[in-house]
């Protein structure tokens, strides 16, 4: 244990799967952290030896340096405005919320205090707390705030083993939506792409499990190359008629995804070299709509 780790006392307020999983990172570290629920205001696992002291949220807060908002977005303002009444937070604490969204200005209710102020954002999946300690090391962190609550922030991705980005406050909307385009959305898409195995013929025992290979290499081919080169596909050679035969047999709602995903492709394909003349026929596939009766 480092003589950093054990001179900062962390409070977690939000026991849902981040806000364990960050707890348990950090105990795993041997920071000083306790985790509080928000709603029962219990001292929950995986750090329930480390009682919050005093009874309120707020005189819990005071016992800590750093406090960590790990609640939905929604109730980071009342919990704010809650931590922000009467005078147990001062300049000498940092408080940060885990929201990808929302800047330091939902900490609004704190201002008064002189606290520093500011969000840190962990860019990550965490669905089982126990793995969160290996999940989280390695991956990038969000970070945004004054100058105090930034070098909070660079200290608690330290200790979690995360590389801190800092994130612009006008900057987190766009950035947020490409987090959950890729988090989100690339397991809606393998969904869709099960269906379409399922149509396909293939069994259920193996259309859940079909991609998942194909997604790995993927994604081993965006960590070597990047977006631009690690792009393959009847786009990125120019196959008109196979895109062709792929619109004629999608139903028109998943057809009209296929074209927006695939306006995407083409400009990486572009990138990556795709002849002018082949990237205007494959445009042309991807925005013509057939006609009624065709």
């Amino acid at each position: 244990m480092s003589g950093d780790a054990a001179g900062r006392r962390v409070l977690i307020i939000g026991a849902g799967r981040m806000g364990r999983g960050v707890g348990l990172a950090l105990a795993r570290e041997g920071v000083d952290v306790r985790l509080l629920s928000r709603t029962r205001r219990e001292v929950v696992a995986p750090v329930e030896s480390r009682p919050a002291e005093g009874d309120t949220i707020a005189s819990a807060a005071a016992a800590c340096d750093l406090v960590l908002l790990a609640v939905p977005d929604d109730a980071i303002v009342a919990l704010a405005a809650e931590l922000g009444q009467g005078s147990a937070l001062g300049a000498r604490h940092t408080v940060l919320h885990f929201s990808g969204l929302l800047d330091r200005t939902a900490l609004f209710g704190l201002a008064a205090t002189g606290a520093a102020l500011g969000s840190f954002h962990p860019l990550q999946t965490i669905a089982d707390p126990a793995t969160a300690p290996e999940r989280l090391r390695g991956a990038y962190a969000a970070i945004e705030g004054d100058g105090a609550a930034l070098e909070s922030a660079r200290w608690l991705a330290a200790r979690l083993g995360m590389e801190p980005v800092v994130i612009p406050a006008a900057g987190k909307p766009a950035y947020h939506a490409g987090a959950t385009i890729v988090a989100n959305y690339t397991v809606a898409l393998l969904g869709l792409a099960e269906r379409l195995a399922l149509a396909a013929g293939v069994g259920p025992e193996v259309a859940g499990r079909l991609y998942l290979p194909l997604l790995r290499g993927a994604v081993a081919n965006l960590e070597q190359l990047g977006a631009v080169h690690a792009l393959t596909g009847p786009i990125r050679r120019g196959d008109v008629r196979t895109i062709a035969a792929h619109l004629a047999t999608l139903d028109e709602g998943t057809a009209e995804l296929y074209r927006l995903v695939g306006l995407e492709a083409l400009a990486l394909a572009r990138q990556a070299g795709l002849e002018e003349s082949a990237a205007r026929l494959v445009e042309q596939a991807l925005t013509e709509r057939p006609r009624d009766g065709a």
